[in-house]
């Protein structure tokens, strides 16, 4: 296997055009390590050459850096970084000796020295682009199921290259720092995170832009929903849009294929306790709606997805009971309820009722789907737990509102003759069902104001773990879209043309 000849010297500050032979014997070192038996077999020598080239070349991208007149003499510079890059990402694919052996000469200092030296640059020139991917592929391939390698990545990378690359512009620069990311943490890390909460922000962002790329998605499951601490701290700080993103992947997270370990409990508790929170002291928000000139309200859609998550919570019988007794929370969705109950009734606005729904299942507003999940959560709070049926009977007037919530929930559940696809209709007989064997008094259907609707209604919607309401697929206004998740730490392979 050949080895790579030295770069040319320095000419007065301009950089000579690279000998064909030198560019040549990189681009087929780069080929051969597309074998693994190449890769094996490869003397740790080339890598020191390698290595020497590297350091050679970045000189112009220094002087590009202290100078920017000195940016259009790098072409062949970046010609021999790139063809670097891409040699030693090969070498790494799944080869833990070349992997230390690379490591061991200090090849990932020079590589995140030289990347950040390439976002200083600032320029568009896909000639750096292509470079600056590479780099980041050989950073992200170097630590791929080697802990050894992925400690010092952390020493060098964090917190610098996070905060330069998760907000670049170029897709790819994104995916592949967040790749790096996803690699490189574990438990004593995200304690380091949590001191850098605009890096955990930045990965939120770069899944609100690319909802299609795998490493956010997966930073932010197989990571970030580890930590109730980094959740708490990265909420206060977070935009309501932010807000509502993690508050998204908190749901996609709860009903997902694979339902939560005994392990996940106790952190999503933790969750609970953080959601019903600051839904119980922030709900009335949502109230803002009612005014035309806070239609689009960020922080009240912000709550209106806390209720969402506190109803896939309570479809959940482990997070359930913990819920049920939450302090203050089935009181504030009640009076929730009545609030906008009188607030639609009073003026013409997004809770007053419109009555129908298309037959698709979609809610024709956002705040038609906003009462049925209010509905469906006090069903949920009620589900087996005399308490919480007979608490509702008990609930004292507050704000010179209807005491008794079933005419309420009449109201707001009635009939549309149009359309067969009623989930308020469904969600309130679905109650009634739940409190009529249970509770002291029950006003819904026996005798009571509710007895000629009820019977018109048709039968519970009974989800998961028995609970009463919608499934995370038909939650109205909520559409999830997970990515394939890919196997972890997967090393990223050579591009067919270029990176």
């Amino acid at each position: 296997m050949a080895a790579p000849r030295p770069p040319p010297a320095r000419l007065s500050g301009v950089m000579v055009p690279a000998p064909i032979q030198d560019l040549e014997a990189l681009r087929a070192l780069t080929a051969l390590f597309k074998e693994q038996r190449n890769r094996e077999t490869a003397p740790r020598t080339i890598f020191q050459r390698v290595l020497d080239i590297l350091k050679k070349s970045s000189h112009a991208v220094e002087l590009a850096c202290r100078d920017p007149s000195q940016v259009e003499h790098l072409a062949s510079s970046l010609q021999l970084i790139t063809e670097c890059f891409r040699c030693l990402r090969n070498a790494c694919i799944e080869c833990s000796v070349n992997q230390n052996s690379i490591r061991n000469l200090d090849t990932i200092g020079v590589a995140v020295g030289l990347i950040l030296l390439f976002r200083e640059l600032r320029v568009e020139q896909e000639a750096l682009l292509t470079a600056f991917r590479c780099g980041l592929q050989f950073v992200g391939n170097i630590a791929s199921r080697n802990e050894e390698s992925q400690s010092i990545v952390w020493v060098h990378a964090f917190p610098e290259l996070f905060l330069s690359c998760l907000n670049h512009p170029d897709k790819k620069i994104v995916a592949y720092s967040s790749m790096i990311l996803f690699t490189s943490l574990n438990s004593e890390r995200m304690k380091e995170l949590e001191e850098n909460l605009n890096i955990a922000i930045n990965v939120i962002e770069a899944h609100q832009k690319q909802p299609e790329s795998e490493w956010p998605f997966l930073i932010i499951t197989d990571h970030f929903l580890k930590s109730p601490e980094l959740v708490k701290a990265m909420y206060a700080k977070m935009s309501n849009q932010e807000r509502v993103t993690l508050l998204d992947l908190i749901i996609a997270k709860i009903v997902g294929d694979e339902p939560l370990t005994k392990d996940d409990i106790p952190v999503f508790l933790s969750h609970a306790e953080l959601i019903a929170s600051t839904f119980v002291d922030q709900c009335k928000i949502v109230l803002k709606l009612t005014s035309e000139q806070h239609a689009d309200d960020e922080e009240a859609l912000a709550t209106i997805r806390l209720l969402d998550v506190l109803c896939e919570m309570t479809a959940n019988t482990d997070l359930l009971s913990y819920l049920q007794v939450f302090p203050g929370l089935l009181e504030r969705v009640i009076d929730l309820l009545r609030l906008i109950h009188v607030a639609g009734n009073d003026t013409t606005n997004v809770f007053s009722t419109c009555g129908c729904l298309k037959g698709e299942g979609d809610v024709s507003n956002m705040a038609e789907g906003f009462k049925s999940h209010l509905i469906r959560l006090i069903g949920n709070l009620c589900y087996k737990n005399k308490d919480n049926q007979d608490k509702v009977e008990r609930i004292p007037n507050a704000d010179d509102l209807p005491r008794d919530p079933f005419p309420v929930l009449l109201h707001t559940a009635r009939w549309c003759p149009h359309h067969h696809f009623r989930p308020l209709s469904t969600c309130f007989s679905s109650i009634c069902s739940v409190m009529c064997g249970h509770c002291s008094s029950c006003r819904g259907c026996s005798g009571g104001p509710g007895e000629d609707a009820v019977s018109t209604r048709a039968e519970p919607a009974v989800l998961e773990d028995g609970h009463i309401g919608f499934s995370g697929a038909s939650s109205p206004g909520l559409t999830l879209r997970k990515p394939l998740v890919p196997e972890p730490n997967m090393p990223l392979l050579d591009p067919p043309l270029h990176a």
